[in-house]
């Protein structure tokens, strides 16, 4: 099997920079597995890309992305540009024979989502959805322990992802506050990984309703952006908000249990609150993200006088990914989800299968956010058949 394999990436900024230090810190920690080769970075502003040619250890750079995906020495595209680049860019690099990375949402439409699928399949090409926070050590112990039974029956998922950072009216309307780029707001931002680790720890929903609003219509135009931060002044012309800034539903899953969730970016004290607990008839976890080393966990078989959640730090060899860095007790930090995202990349790829979580998984994902915007537009529970 091959184990090199060169990496062509589009975008350079927020996401840019965290799948750069993980495809660098790769070959340092988790040796086995195939390296990945940073050839080509492409970005529209050439003194922007070229400075993060140098500060990332890329190779080179193209400011045109179709000479990138058409390049013959790039094995992966690795596609984390705003959403509505992502499936021109998927579609042009599967139609050249390339492996795709994509960063989540998929697409901006459900329609498109399942377009991008069919081309990489129909192209024979690996496909993966960056739903990195699958990765944490102390996720995937939850999974083992849902899928161990140790939980029993599960009963709840509730999960709720809160920011806060355009809670201040003159923040600038950067392109996350653009329906026609981002497709939506928090919902597709936030909620989408909320949605992943629902799937992931507990199965298929089945229905939904949901609500949502925008709580602040206009914001002055940006003269500049990157990652979360902007630019602006607060005398500057302003334009609509055209996405959500708070979105909540309701879920029922296959398997029985019932669901909740709430993504809002105007929670204020809240820099990056996700969360999520499961209830089974066995027991219960609880995970929140700001202390992603940690799983509390319940189990109803505890003698009475001791009963209640204890803290389970996730940072021993025994856990998922642990006995490639520090000694227990080291904890690790969110750039090291993105590295456990690519050793899956390059491992399946060097084992000639498909990655987890990929592109089927990104549909799911779109069905769910697009049944929830249809039931808040027709204001009832909608199944995800229906999509």
């Amino acid at each position: 099997m091959k184990k090199t394999f060169n990496i062509g990436m589009i975008g350079y900024k927020f996401m840019g920079k965290a799948h750069s230090h993980a495809y660098k810190d790769l070959p340092m920690f988790f040796p086995q597995t195939a390296i990945p080769k940073m050839k080509l970075i492409c970005g529209r502003d050439e003194n922007g890309v070229r400075q993060a040619t140098e500060q990332f250890g890329w190779d080179g750079y193209v400011t045109d992305w179709r000479e990138l995906v058409t390049h013959p020495d790039i094995d992966v595209v690795d596609i984390n540009a705003p959403s509505d680049a992502h499936k021109e860019i998927a579609l042009a690099a599967a139609k050249a024979g390339k492996h795709l990375f994509c960063e989540k949402p998929l697409a901006l439409t459900l329609a498109d989502a399942r377009e991008m699928l069919e081309a990489a399949e129909e192209a024979g090409v690996k496909h993966m959805v960056g739903f990195n926070y699958r990765f944490a050590p102390a996720v995937q112990l939850a999974k083992k322990l849902v899928e161990s039974g140790r939980l029993g029956q599960i009963y709840h998922f509730r999960a709720w992802f809160l920011q806060d950072w355009i809670v201040d009216p003159t923040f600038p309307l950067v392109w996350r506050l653009q329906k026609e780029i981002a497709g939506s707001g928090s919902h597709g931002d936030l909620g989408a990984h909320l949605i992943d680790l629902a799937h992931f720890l507990v199965g298929d929903m089945t229905e939904v309703i949901g609500m949502s609003e925008t709580f602040i219509k206009e914001r002055p135009l940006p003269t500049s952006m990157t990652g979360l931060s902007a630019k602006g002044s607060k005398d500057a012309p302003h334009g609509p908000v055209t996405v959500d800034d708070a979105t909540l539903f309701m879920a029922r899953f296959e398997n029985g249990a019932l669901g909740s969730f709430e993504a809002t970016r105007f929670a204020p004290g809240h820099r990056c609150t996700n969360s999520f607990e499961i209830n089974g008839s066995k027991g219960s976890v609880k995970f929140d993200f700001e202390r992603l080393n940690e799983l509390q966990v319940y189990f109803t078989s505890d003698d009475e006088d001791v009963q209640g959640f204890r803290r389970v730090l996730a940072t021993d060899a025994s856990h998922a990914y642990m006995d490639a860095w520090w000694p227990a007790g080291h904890t690790i930090g969110y750039e090291h989800t993105f590295v456990h995202e690519v050793v899956e990349l390059m491992s399946a790829l060097s084992e000639d299968r498909q990655p987890v979580p990929n592109f089927v998984d990104g549909v799911k994902c779109q069905e769910v956010l697009e049944a929830v915007d249809q039931s808040i537009a027709q204001r009832r529970w909608v199944r995800i058949s229906e999509v």
